[in-house]
């Protein structure tokens, strides 16, 4: 083992008791198809979510479950493509080979797949969006949080006072104190050391999401039986004027556009996997179960939360109060909502961390403020915890600027169709699509090469109206 490796390994155990090395010299990758789908389903079933009964509403009974399947294909062809980009080149027979033959190469993250097969000029690009989305979601997170916990304390004082009672109101001091709880509780976890060691966290955070999505579904299922009747319509919610009808669709499809992807951080999950069976192979199948599930899910909490509450249809499903009993179990569905989001946030904060760190170790080499680690002892009779100064500022200064922005911008549903269109061109779609062109050497003009084209055409029309209509949307609500 060289020197550079020994020095990429966070502890030196010495030779006696070296750490197993995969091929490329890092640590041994001990992912498998249940981790994996563990990640994918929570960097996709998060936020999101919870705006799609809304979404569904604003577009109607035809258009909204059409548009709910639609992303799901999208999200599916786009994660495939990405996932023939793990390894590079890939060999002529079109197999992926391991990289102990000398003919592929790992990209272990997207920007690194984008900087093999793209060159640089796509790289400053895909940078820039992918970490601008990565911080977004932080905030769209830290929103989420403060409406979640805000609507437990509602629902309990509701329980005990009756519905509407004017001493259960909240107001903007008590849901920015949520904000900084939240933030509080990030920082503690923004310390998680790397991404390998979030497997634990990432499925906690996974059984939480299908837990609120179930009661989510539940509930608006209970609700449509109970009342005997399907609410809503085939033209959606109406509106005053064509306008702002329009502007009200390009929101709903930004959100929608919001709760699928996770393609940014895919070629981060599959660097998790082991190299036997092949990781693009795991990871294939691991898009399969992860967005079918994440489909179904999706289709039967958009709709049945339509059905159930027709045009009313709350922004926020589960705390836009169109369900008061039973109330323990929206509580119960509101605290797994925090606690998939306190793993979320990690989830893709976690890259942005791992990019500072690398940067300014290369740029600052001799510093040590940003290279230093202390052993320092939290907890009486655990292990010591290395701690960095670098790491120590500027993770608590990330967390802290993205709860002062959610404190600025609290629009729920503004801000995740926002964050959904901002990326979902530029990263999903086009991106993928010329990396696997370059990958797989299709030619031009060839069938493939005109269908590829034609997708991702016709998907940058779909995100550039739900970017307009979520900018629109944004303003008028800051403006008041």
């Amino acid at each position: 083992m060289s020197p550079s490796h020994r020095g990429s390994q966070p502890f030196d155990l010495g030779d006696a008791a070296a750490p197993e090395l995969d091929d490329d010299g890092r640590a041994a990758r001990t992912g498998n198809l249940w981790t994996c789908m563990a990640h994918i389903i929570t960097g996709v079933i998060g936020a999101g979510v919870l705006a799609l009964s809304w979404s569904v509403a604003q577009l109607g009974w035809v258009a909204g479950p059409v548009a709910v399947l639609c992303f799901a294909g999208v999200t599916y062809v786009s994660a495939v493509l990405l996932s023939h980009c793990y390894r590079s080149p890939v060999a002529a027979s079109g197999s992926e080979e391991s990289s102990s033959s000398g003919k592929t190469r790992r990209n272990y993250t997207y920007m690194d797949a984008v900087l093999a097969l793209l060159g640089r000029k796509h790289t400053y690009v895909c940078g820039t969006l992918q970490y601008l989305y990565l911080y977004g979601i932080g905030v769209a997170y830290t929103i989420t949080t403060a409406t979640c916990l805000g609507a437990i304390k509602k629902s309990n004082c509701y329980h005990g006072h009756g519905r509407g009672a004017s001493r259960c109101g909240s107001d903007a001091d008590e849901q920015h104190l949520f904000m900084l709880l939240f933030g509080a509780a990030q920082v503690v976890l923004s310390f998680i050391p790397n991404f390998h060691s979030m497997a634990w966290l990432s499925a906690v955070a996974a059984a939480m999401s299908f837990t609120y999505a179930t009661i989510g579904l539940g509930l608006g299922l209970a609700k449509t039986v109970g009342d005997g009747a399907i609410r809503g319509g085939v033209a959606g919610v109406p509106m005053a004027t064509t306008a702002q009808k329009v502007w009200r669709v390009a929101q709903a499809v930004g959100d929608i556009a919001f709760a699928y992807p996770y393609t940014i951080v895919l070629l981060e999950i599959q660097d998790t996997l082991r190299s036997s069976p092949p990781e693009g192979e795991t990871m294939r199948k691991g898009n399969v179960v992860a967005v079918l599930a994440t489909a179904f899910f999706y289709l039967c909490v958009g709709c049945f939360g339509y059905a159930a509450f027709g045009n009313a249809a709350p922004g926020n499903l589960l705390t836009g109060f169109g369900f008061y009993e039973p109330y323990w179990l929206v509580d119960f569905a509101n605290a797994c909502i925090v606690l998939h989001i306190l793993g979320g946030y990690q989830f893709f904060s976690q890259q942005i961390f791992t990019v500072a760190d690398r940067w300014l170790a290369a740029r600052f080499p001799e510093s040590a403020f940003v290279n230093r680690t202390y052993a320092v002892r939290i907890v009486p009779g655990l292990p010591r915890y290395g701690l960095n100064l670098q790491r120590l500022c500027f993770r608590t200064a990330y967390v802290a600027s993205t709860t002062g922005l959610a404190v600025v911008f609290p629009y729920f549903n503004e801000v995740l169709g926002l964050l959904g269109a901002l990326i979902f061109w530029p990263l999903v779609i086009y991106l993928p699509v010329e990396m696997y062109c370059v990958q797989r050497r299709v030619r031009p003009w060839t069938p493939t090469w005109v269908v590829l084209k034609a997708f991702s055409v016709v998907c940058f029309a779909v995100g550039t109206f739900a970017f307009i209509g979520c900018v629109v949307g944004v303003v008028r609500k800051r403006l008041g």
